[in-house]
């Protein structure tokens, strides 16, 4: 899968996730909010060349990214991801844990395009 194709999944299962939450499945929305993340954390994962074929993959991923950032709010909000994955299939959460669990995978997915692109193109060296 390409880089682009993982990142337009992970604005397509988003969205996805928030009409199931209208719709009144929440552990469907969950769902989709766990894939929405791994699927922009595949795309960084990609355009890098690092590997992104397993759970354990992702949060490696993860880690790099938050040490070259600087940013732990990066593994904060993977980790509500994680718990919306839990969701799915124990079905715990309440529509607003979900709620504001998908508006923190919107807020990881809007922390993690630019990485792309930046990575797409890079600035010019002096």
């Amino acid at each position: 899968m390409t880089t682009l194709t993982y990142q337009d999944a992970a604005r397509h299962l988003l969205a996805q996730g928030f009409e199931e939450l209208a719709e009144g499945d929440s552990r469907q929305a969950s769902e989709k909010g766990w894939g929405a993340a791994a699927q922009m954390i595949k795309a960084v994962a990609s355009i890098r060349g690092w590997k992104h074929d397993s759970h354990a993959a992702l949060y490696r991923v993860i880690d790099r990214l938050v040490r070259e950032n600087g940013d732990d709010g990066i593994r904060v909000r993977f980790g509500m991801a994680n718990a919306l994955h839990q969701n799915f299939y124990e079905n715990w959460g309440s529509a607003d844990y979900v709620a504001g669990g998908l508006a923190e995978v919107r807020v990881l997915l809007d922390k993690l395009e630019p990485l792309l692109d930046r990575e797409r193109h890079p600035a010019p060296t002096l």
